[in-house]
């Protein structure tokens, strides 16, 4: 691997979260604020997800939906107009406000700026011996999936688009996606998904295994 991989991304990444969380505190301080006086339950919303080398980690977001959304309606899934967002929830879902809290997942050296999104793990344990190579390096924040389409694509794709950025890993590269990243996110395009890909995997395994027996 580059050096840029292997020592100044993560020097990159510190760098730019400090800075960032500095300069975004009174941001930071004001969506905790609303999201408090909006609806009942915690400001921030921790989920594990599965990072480098397949180690599990807590990912931190500003909590958009009603406590034990996860439970209701469909799930790990969001849907378009979702009951179980708060009013607050959508408006910093829109400009992905939510995300910020992620800067402390770089800030502990879970996570990095750019990079493949984070799998929950029972995605990937549904991933192929070629899909685990997402696993070689830290999720992002935001990603070469991410500006390329986000939910609009589908996961095998979103896989391939992701392998590509690690193969093609570099300084430029990273500062590239990350230019491209606000475009996107203004847009408010893609956020969506239309259906939920690992579970149908799961599903068509489980008959695969049936047939089996």
């Amino acid at each position: 691997m580059s050096f840029y991989a292997r020592h100044g991304k993560r020097w990159l990444d510190l760098t730019v979260a400090l800075v960032a969380l500095l300069l975004l505190s009174p941001l930071l301080l004001l969506i905790a604020l609303a999201i408090f006086l909006d609806t009942r339950g915690g400001v921030f919303y921790r989920q594990e997800r599965i990072g480098r080398h397949g180690v599990p980690f807590l990912l931190w977001k500003f909590r958009s939906m009603v406590q034990g959304a996860e439970s209701r309606g469909a799930g790990m899934l969001v849907e378009a107009n979702d009951s179980r967002v708060t009013r607050v929830g959508s408006l910093i879902r829109k400009l992905s406000l939510d995300e910020i809290p992620q800067l402390f997942n770089i800030v502990q050296g879970d996570m990095s700026l750019v990079g493949p999104r984070p799998g929950l793990r029972y995605q990937v344990e549904l991933y192929d011996e070629k899909q685990r190579r997402r696993l070689l390096v830290r999720p992002g924040v935001t990603g070469w999936a991410q500006v390329n389409g986000r939910n609009s694509i589908e996961w095998p794709r979103r896989i391939e688009l992701d392998l590509e950025y690690i193969d093609r890993m570099s300084l430029p590269f990273d500062v590239w996606v990350l230019l491209r990243t606000l475009p996107s996110v203004l847009k408010r395009e893609n956020m969506i998904a239309g259906r939920d890909y690992w579970k149908e995997k799961a599903r068509q395994r489980e008959v695969e295994g049936g047939h089996g027996r």
